[in-house]
């Protein structure tokens, strides 16, 4: 008998095929376009002046509303030429409802169309949209903040570079951390994570691209945050070179330190030194000098590898806080000078330091001066359990600054909402790293139109005698219920290649979508997976009850859906609840590391109840 070869034959399917508009959006049409087939600019305008506004929003005019129409048809059927048929049928009501840079999801209170020319010419129309109070002082404000900002990767043998640095700024951040060490030569000062294997930059190329990127993505000011190793004479010449590289642009004070901070608005286009005056550094590192001492003596016995990757790790943990010591030949050459270096001193806009006296020490909070206090994640954590109150009261005048622990060798960051749920103002991140503790410090910096200063809550600025400070583990109460509505998703057949999510069909797309904030606030939930389609659609409804929605963040993820692999990433955003605008929204989604898709975006609809 003969053979046969049995063939199995597979046929690709990846037509996209369009789903028609939620029903939501067909009642909403329906309703006021008085049940006719064509909505005017009129009808457009009434519809966003009731149903897509909130509390403090400009009404639309019928100018703008025009405007608006022009530009919905322009994008929908960009060849054709309407002239004076300026009416919209319920597919471009839908397209207008679906595109995110004509119909933003957060706070636009503010906006003008016609006076802007329409937020659609800007990539991120968000970020254009100050609306917050900025004449406080800088205590009052979450601050966008980066830690080793030089840092290309990983914390022990990634390359130091300015490249990180200019990609923060152009991100918003507002804080940049740079370690000063004498270069090789002693003769000039390197930037680099010290005592690790990174290569070092100079530190003039650190300063020269602060300057020329520092006021890219916000005119409000930039701190530069110092972890100085510099021997006097070093400590001089970087002196010397902030004061040519920054000159007007430069703001420290005239009198000694401050006594109150001054505000965002005060210092717009602005650069403040902030760090550890020279005599406290030296007086910090004779307090350590024996037990660094021991720390030699006890390694004395073990070979030179074993010695080496033991002072990696014992002295990686100590060099991310601001109390990090030098080492013994750097004090000797300390000691032969003086302990007050006014020329570098002087720049100091804001001193950084730790008290003597343990934990209530370091929070105490004096009336004639303000401080920085620099606390390690862990050491957050600790001192919330039993002095949460006073690190809220600190930092209501004063800053304080969380780092992520040492054994982040691979670059990870922390929770952040811990901080920011005490008022740390400088919640500082890993910026070249990704992941979901990122996405929230994304989320949290798109408020106050992405300008890297984003006013606390009222709740942690009380000072009212007759009122208690706020206490971050005390029960609250119901504040606010969020109703998240997730209609359909489109874009990724045009970010991604067919075959990128399965081989030989659409995509099972999922929405995960929950609340980060309060410890009583969290929660994830997610919708069915849609099998088959490039353009799911759920039409899934949540309800999010919230007890401190003024710091609650809204997390939506979208993953493709594997039986028997891990399930695929397909997009994420994180948003601040306080400045989501109710109404059908578009949002656009972003990739692992923060950046915004090309066309990947959910329909969606909040409602706050």
């Amino acid at each position: 008998m003969g053979s046969y070869k049995v063939c199995f034959c597979f046929t690709r399917k990846f037509k996209v095929i369009e789903p028609d508009p939620p029903s939501d959006v067909k009642e909403a049409f329906g309703k006021y376009c008085d049940g006719g087939i064509h909505m005017t600019a009129e009808q457009l305008r009434r519809f966003i002046e009731e149903c897509q506004t909130g509390d403090g929003d400009q009404v639309v005019s019928i100018l703008e509303a025009e405007r608006l129409v022009e530009q919905v048809l322009h994008k929908r059927h960009p060849r054709a030429l309407f002239k004076n048929k300026k009416i919209l049928t319920v597919d471009d009501f839908h397209h207008y409802l679906f595109n995110s840079e004509l119909n933003p999801r957060l706070d636009l209170r503010y906006l003008r169309v016609f006076r802007l020319e329409f937020c659609f010419l800007f990539t991120n129309c968000d970020k254009y949209l100050v609306h917050q109070d900025m004449n406080l002082p800088l205590s009052h404000y979450f601050i966008y903040t980066g830690h080793n900002s030089y840092l290309t990767g990983n914390q022990l043998s990634s390359d130091c570079s300015e490249v990180p640095i200019i990609k923060a700024l152009k991100q918003g951040v507002r804080v940049i951390e740079l370690d000063l060490w004498p270069n090789s030569s002693k003769d000039d000062v390197d930037v680099l994570h010290g005592r690790t294997l990174t290569s070092p930059v100079e530190l003039i190329r650190c300063l020269r691209s602060i300057k020329e990127h520092a006021f890219v993505a916000s005119p409000y000011p930039v701190v530069i945050t110092l972890e100085d190793h510099l021997t006097p004479d070093l400590q001089a010449k970087v002196a010397q070179m902030v004061t040519e590289t920054f000159g007007e642009m430069l703001f420290y004070p005239e009198t000694g330190k401050l006594k109150e901070l001054p505000t965002p608005e005060s210092l717009k286009y602005r650069i403040l030194i902030s760090t550890k005056p020279p005599k406290e550094y030296l007086e910090a590192e004779d307090d350590q000098r024996t037990t660094s001492q021991r720390a030699q003596n006890a390694d004395k016995d073990k070979n030179e590898k074993v010695r080496w990757v033991m002072i990696i790790f014992i002295f990686y943990e100590s060099d991310e806080s601001d109390d990090d010591h030098d080492t013994e030949e750097e004090s000797e050459d300390r000691g032969k000078e003086s302990f007050s270096y006014p020329t570098y001193k002087s720049l100091i806009a804001i001193h950084a330091g730790k008290p003597k006296g343990g934990l209530e020490e370091a929070l105490k909070v004096e009336e004639d001066k303000v401080r920085r206090l620099s606390l390690s994640e862990q050491a957050l954590e600790e001192a919330a359990e039993s002095h949460q109150q006073h690190i809220v009261r600190f930092t209501q005048k004063n800053i304080l600054r969380i780092y992520p622990k040492g054994t982040r060798f691979t670059s990870s960051n922390y929770k952040p909402l811990i901080g920011w749920l005490h008022g740390a103002q400088m919640v500082a991140f890993n910026m070249q790293g990704y992941g979901k503790k990122l996405w929230l410090m994304h989320g949290m910096f798109r408020g106050n139109g992405g300008c890297g200063y984003v006013k606390k809550p009222d709740f942690l600025m009380t000072t009212d005698p007759n009122k208690e400070v706020f206490d971050p583990k005390a029960y609250l109460p119901i504040k606010k219920t969020l109703k998240v509505k997730i209609y359909m998703a489109d874009g990724w057949h045009l970010d991604f290649e067919p075959t990128h999510f399965d081989t030989y069909s659409p995509p099972d797309f999922y929405t995960r979508v929950g609340i980060a904030g309060a410890p009583a606030d969290k929660i994830m939930r997610k919708t069915d997976p849609k099998e088959d389609n490039w353009t799911p659609v759920w039409n899934e409804e949540f309800i999010f009850p919230l007890r401190l929605p003024e710091i609650a963040l809204l997390r939506i993820e979208v993953h493709e859906y594997n039986m028997s692999e891990k399930d695929d990433f397909g997009g994420q955003i994180c948003l601040p609840v306080s400045e989501l605008r109710p109404g059908i929204r578009a949002v656009t989604l972003c990739n692992r590391k923060g950046h915004p898709y090309n066309s990947s975006r959910l329909l969606v609809r909040f409602e706050f109840l």
